[in-house]
């Protein structure tokens, strides 16, 4: 709940900076007001689609929502230290299936264009897709995933990898009753 707060909080901030209202906020990203109330309390964890569209809507990163923001020159990020960022819903934010554990690879990384992160990706048993601006690029490390994308469906195991357009409706879930681990890139034009 903690990891919640502090994307809320962070969401109320830049917000409020702009002299917004809650209601003006959701217009702007097509969120549902009872949603960005729900995200700013740290009462519901975000799935990125939501993200995205908040951060567009603020004018700022999806990483600005999810890390600090303060390196300027490289980030090197040590194998097994990787920082935990925030657990979100593989699913729209709500009810929904399995979770998604991001770990930053690149936290405090300032002004970076892409978000790479290792994912732990839990057994889901809901099918909702998802849209948003961006790109996204996913290697699978150890077990396999399922990623819905349009109207296909393709199963990955270690090694392969994906890379779409993720204004495509799409989906990217385990595919075993066991969690998988990936690398995933998300580029969100902002």
């Amino acid at each position: 709940m903690a990891e919640n707060s502090r994307i809320g909080s962070k969401i109320a901030t830049l917000r409020e900076s702009l002299g917004l209202s809650v209601a003006e906020l959701a217009e702007r990203c097509d969120c549902d007001t009872v949603v960005i109330e729900k995200l700013e309390a740290g009462e519901i964890a975000a799935s990125l689609a939501p993200l995205i569209k908040i951060t567009r809507a603020l004018g700022v990163r999806l990483g600005t929502l999810l890390d600090d923001d303060s390196q300027v020159g490289p980030v090197i990020t040590r194998k097994d230290s990787a920082a935990s960022t925030e657990r979100v819903k593989d699913l729209e934010t709500g009810s929904g299936g399995g979770t998604l554990d991001f770990f930053s690879l690149a936290e405090g990384k300032t002004s970076r264009h892409m978000e790479p992160f290792m994912i732990t990706v839990n057994p889901a048993t809901e099918h909702e897709l998802s849209t948003h601006e961006g790109e996204e690029f996913i290697y699978v490390l150890d077990g396999s995933i399922e990623v819905e994308y349009g109207k296909d469906v393709h199963t990955l195991s270690a090694g392969d990898s994906i890379y779409y357009d993720s204004i495509v409706p799409h989906q990217v879930r385990g595919a075993s009753p066991s969690p998988a681990r990936i690398l995933a890139v998300v580029y969100a034009p902002y």
